[in-house]
């Protein structure tokens, strides 16, 4: 679990305030819930046989009533809760979005971290596949507005309940056959989860996954026309994709249409946002059938990419700093700064005494745009000297009273 300093705030407030925008426009309202849930709302949700279940969540007994609580390990379930909880399905549509910190108890290593971080979307009430595609394309323009290149999208469809249960019947007569090619985890998902089997990364099972019976082979003529649907508002809106027909993906809710967008750019860590449609899972948790279809980003992976790319990401500095010594100039420039402040200027006072020339040296260090110095003799005559820190007029100074500092540096 990492801290983020000072000095890489940046990237991340870049991020946000360019996913708000993006949201925005697409009719994203955000929904904000709780990091610990009932343990049992991602063990219905998230899936029993799932490697999130069995062995990467944070889990804890409350010492006061003995509930079972765990740290959320992905937002969808939690999110889908509040929704059932509050009402927010009834005979109404939801375009939502959260963002914050989940928890896995997972090996640590790049872009990958036992707290981190997702940006999560999700559509309530659409069983149409426009809104499949919709949820892809947004991603294709997010990475277009971050100025991030080379994102490769991979697509497959799960099919409906009784699809994936008549494959799931021959998959596992297969796998049963060749269960000494299996290693330790496969043969743990033979029965519980054989789907996952087939998205091994293990080098001695790609053949016997290769030929194992493929789910598009089970799929009927709606599950057929769903996806088949999805891909030409792809092609329609020029997005590249790759179909993948062993793209699972880790969680049991999904049903139909999943994707993932992956880079070759951060390692081992090449997926960068994922999702699907899962229409079963409301009704799952306690509601009323309703669809739902959503994705989640993992922020710290793109913020990796932003800096593998060489993004230029805006900085935050400050317009002016304001240089004081000397009593008077202190008590002066307090209300100085407040006054360059509601202005419209960001705006930094030295506070803690120094020369004139160490509080120059910290305003150069902020990346200011001006210096506004008071001295006592300048403040018993109430004037300021302002100087441009910056630009092509860097070093111009010029003495000015006061009330006229804030014209000034708005017409410089």
């Amino acid at each position: 679990m990492n801290d983020v300093l000072p000095d890489a705030s940046p990237v991340w407030l870049h991020f946000e305030a360019v996913c708000r925008e993006w949201l925005v426009a697409y009719g994203y309202k955000q929904i904000r819930t709780p990091i610990v849930e009932p343990t049992p709302l991602f063990v219905r949700g998230v899936g029993e046989h799932t490697d999130i279940v069995e062995k990467e969540m944070y889990s804890f007994e409350d010492s006061l009533n003995g509930e079972k609580l765990t740290l959320r390990p992905e937002g969808t379930a939690g999110c889908v809760r509040a929704c059932i909880e509050h009402g927010l399905l009834y005979n109404q549509t939801q375009r939502l979005w959260y963002t914050g910190p989940m928890f896995r108890h997972e090996r640590p290593q790049k872009g990958r971290y036992r707290q981190f971080h997702q940006l999560g979307v999700e559509a309530f009430g659409f069983a149409t596949p426009d809104i499949d595609a919709e949820m892809i394309v947004m991603l294709a323009d997010l990475w277009r507005r971050l100025g991030l290149t080379g994102m490769t999208l991979e697509i497959n469809t799960l099919g409906d309940t009784a699809e994936r249960a008549a494959h799931r019947a021959e998959l596992i007569a297969y796998l049963e056959k060749h269960q000494d090619v299996l290693d330790a985890d496969g043969k743990r998902r033979l029965y519980a989860n054989p789907l996952r089997v087939l998205d091994t990364k293990n080098p001695a099972m790609q053949e016997m996954a290769e030929n194992a019976p493929r789910l598009r082979d089970f799929l009927g003529e709606e599950s057929r026309k769903h996806f088949d649907v999805v891909c030409a508002l792809l092609d329609d809106a020029g997005i590249a994709y790759k179909l993948n027909p062993r793209l699972v993906r880790g969680l049991d809710y999904y049903n139909r249409t999943v994707f993932e967008w992956t880079t070759d750019q951060l390692g081992a860590q090449a997926t960068v946002a994922a999702g699907g449609r899962y229409d079963g899972l409301v009704e799952q948790l306690g509601g009323k059938s309703v669809p739902g279809v959503g994705y989640a980003i993992g922020i710290e992976r793109i913020l990796l990419l932003l800096e593998t790319q060489g993004v230029t990401v805006p900085e935050d500095v400050p317009d002016v700093y304001v240089v004081n010594q000397g009593e008077t100039a202190a008590r002066l420039a307090f209300g100085v700064a407040q006054s360059l402040r509601l202005a419209g200027f960001k705006t930094i006072l030295h506070c803690g005494g120094g020369s004139f020339k160490s509080q120059f040296k910290r305003a150069d260090a902020c990346g200011a745009r001006f210096a506004v110095t008071l001295g006592d003799d300048e403040a018993a005559k109430g004037l300021a000297a302002v100087k441009c820190l910056t630009g092509a007029r860097m070093g111009e100074q010029i003495v000015l009273p006061l009330a006229e500092v804030a014209a000034f540096l708005r017409g410089f």
